[in-house]
């Protein structure tokens, strides 16, 4: 028996029990950014009868939130608002000032957030000379017209290869995109839909292999992002502008060289949306605040089941953008 002495201490985390509700179907809820972050100062037990639920309004268990009157929090990578009526605490990308609101825009999901940081050795003459390839295009969502727009555009100056499901030009889909966007000077890297504050791994994945994105999406992009280090269309009269300034870029390597010089992120530092520590006071004020959960307020909203609207609406908005789009391909 070993003495006392040599014990393993006990481990000094406080307790949080919690489940994950409505995420995506391969979602897994050990093994997750928001649960792999927590676990720097929590101990998690995931149970079925938890104190705080994390919900999102996706997948097919995306209305299980309403089975618990525990406190919630809502997460969403989706451009999706928080509903107050639902939720008592929200991470969502907006830019608000909700005192139970912290902006956490969905790309720290995707890339670790320090691996953007550019180190004092970084040479962008070698990453310029390693770049054989023009442009990347990986999507799978089709219903963008903006994006696909572009993508047409652009490939009359040069062919663009699409390795994804929308407007693909290999004839088979990439298995490994990073892999895919390591060779390419640029990359496509438009959002679903275009929001202020609404920033997905669409931009920080070509940014990880030095790829430089053209990017739409969230207009404020910039207080985040350096955008001398890409090619926003929210600097552009319009995606004819973008085109002629992704065509120069090309012809003229210094501005590339110049671009890959320049930090993704403003002053080479991660962004306070994305800084973890900062994160985690948000979830310790979460933690340590007693609030009447919203599940238990007897409102008449709630009562006549008018909190479930945002949610079904949005859904029923995702189910006719997705009929149209088969009908007009189909045409």
């Amino acid at each position: 028996m070993p003495s006392p002495d040599l014990a393993a201490p006990a481990d000094p985390r406080p307790v949080v029990r919690l489940k994950f509700v409505g995420f995506w179907d391969d979602f897994d809820p050990r093994d997750n950014y928001l649960a792999r972050l927590l676990g720097r100062r929590y101990r998690l037990e995931l149970c079925d009868d938890p104190d705080y639920v994390i919900f999102a309004y996706v997948g097919r268990n995306r209305r299980d939130h309403r089975k618990y009157d525990c406190v919630r929090i809502f997460y969403t990578g989706e451009c999706i608002p928080p509903d107050w009526s639902a939720c008592d605490w929200a991470f969502t990308f907006e830019y608000t000032a909700h005192p139970r609101h912290f902006r956490l825009p969905h790309w720290p999901f995707y890339v670790e957030p320090g691996r953007l940081v550019k180190p004092p050795d970084h040479d962008p003459e070698a990453i310029l000379a390693r770049k054989t390839k023009f442009c990347a295009f990986v999507v799978s969502n089709p219903l963008c017209r903006a994006r696909n727009d572009f993508f047409r555009r652009l490939s009359r100056y040069r062919p663009v290869d699409s390795g994804g499901k929308v407007l693909n030009t290999l004839g088979h889909r990439v298995g490994d995109k990073t892999a895919f966007l390591r060779d390419y000077r640029f990359t496509i890297a438009f959002e679903n839909h275009s929001h202020p504050g609404y920033t997905t791994e669409k931009i920080v994945e070509p940014m990880l292999v030095d790829s430089i994105p053209i990017y739409w999406g969230d207009p404020l992009v910039g207080r985040d992002f350096d955008t001398r280090s890409f090619l926003s269309a929210h600097d552009s009269s319009g995606l004819e502008e973008l085109v002629d300034r992704v065509v120069e870029a090309d012809r003229r390597p210094e501005l590339r060289l110049e671009m890959l010089g320049r930090p993704w992120f403003r002053d080479n530092r991660v962004p306070l949306c994305a800084d973890g520590e900062r994160i985690l006071d948000q979830f310790a004020r979460i933690f340590t605040t007693p609030v009447e959960p919203i599940a238990r307020c007897r409102r008449p909203a709630h009562v006549l089941g008018f909190d479930r609207l945002p949610a079904e609406m949005a859904s029923i908005g995702r189910r006719v953008r997705r009929r149209w789009w088969k009908t007009f391909r189909n045409a």
